[in-house]
């Protein structure tokens, strides 16, 4: 099992918090350094406020040396495809080849609102999201000196020079793996087994784990893609402490309470929390995202490398 490191900027946080964050995970031999991608922050006054997603990664990309990167997810209402597969494409060089691209269709309206981004009906948006997964894939995977072309309901690319190259090859289509994620029950996993390389589950029970990774397989199956191509993983808010009094206190912090947590997260002791790591290890997941919601504790990241990390 591989942990990675997931943060929610948009709560208030500076590229500097971020950096910090990055690399002690590095440090510390986590997976990867994952980031949401969010304009407007969901809780709490956001202050300093939040940061672009691709902008903190082509940071992180010089300032880190051997971390993975990549986002959770990057929303399909915020860039047009062209100009997204540019953008993956440059950190993924800037990085060494060290780049993903988690993408989704959008769903928070009031960040949309409040920068004034078109928010299109859930139709439309899902509708769009495909249409960029096919294009971005498209362009990394057009050969150099070919030209790309598509025509969509949404887009429509003419005579494309499809540059530049990610540094990596290795996603389904060519260039930056691709990370699909979410709960529909056709529509996602039909996107999954078409275009992703790892599928994800944010936030949900084992229950439901075991159900929709179920479902992705089924469709990847319907296409003639062997599941095992896919790389399958959850995330999940990560409240560690060495003994009760330090889990009451770093879930105060991120103002959540500790039987909530325990249920719907990884929370508790070192031990509970690799227990529940390895059960759903046993559903199938191969990489877990830590959603560390409190970016001043690296004492938690430390606690968990040190106490969870040897035994998952």
């Amino acid at each position: 099992m591989e942990l990675r490191v997931f943060t929610e900027p948009q709560q208030g946080a500076t590229y500097d918090d971020l950096l910090a964050v990055a690399l002690e995970a590095e440090r510390l031999g986590f997976g990867a350094f994952f980031r949401s991608d969010h304009y407007l922050h969901m809780s709490g006054d956001g202050l300093p406020g939040s940061t672009d997603a691709w902008t903190t990664l082509a940071g992180l990309a010089r300032d880190t040396s051997t971390i993975r990167l990549g986002t959770l997810m990057t929303s399909a209402t915020f860039r047009h495809p062209g100009v997204l597969a540019i953008q993956v494409a440059q950190v993924d060089q800037m990085s060494g080849g060290r780049v993903e691209l988690g993408l989704g269709a959008g769903w928070f309206a009031q960040e949309h609102t409040a920068y004034g981004i078109p928010f299109p009906d859930t139709a439309e948006r899902f509708e769009r999201y495909a249409e960029q997964l096919e294009l971005v894939t498209g362009l990394w995977s057009t050969p150099v000196g070919e030209r790309y072309a598509f025509e969509g309901t949404h887009y429509r690319l003419e005579e494309s020079p499809a540059l530049p190259k990610p540094v990596q090859t290795s996603g389904l289509r060519g260039g930056v793996p691709v990370l699909v994620g979410g709960k529909g029950a056709r529509k996602t996993p039909a996107l999954a087994a078409a275009y992703a390389d790892e599928f994800n589950l944010p936030f949900v029970d084992e229950e439901f784990t075991a159900a929709q990774f179920g479902r992705v397989r089924r469709a990847a199956e319907e296409i003639g893609r062997d599941p095992s191509s896919l790389v399958w993983s959850n995330a999940l808010v990560l409240c560690v402490g060495e003994d009760e009094a330090a889990l009451a206190r770093r879930a105060a912090a991120i103002g959540r309470e500790v039987d909530e947590l325990r249920l719907n997260g990884l929370a508790g002791t070192p031990e509970e929390v690799v227990d529940k790591i390895r059960r759903y290890g046993d559903l199938g997941a191969q990489r877990i995202y830590l959603q560390v919601l409190d970016l001043t504790d690296l004492d938690h990241l430390r606690l968990v490398a040190a106490e969870v990390m040897p035994h998952v």
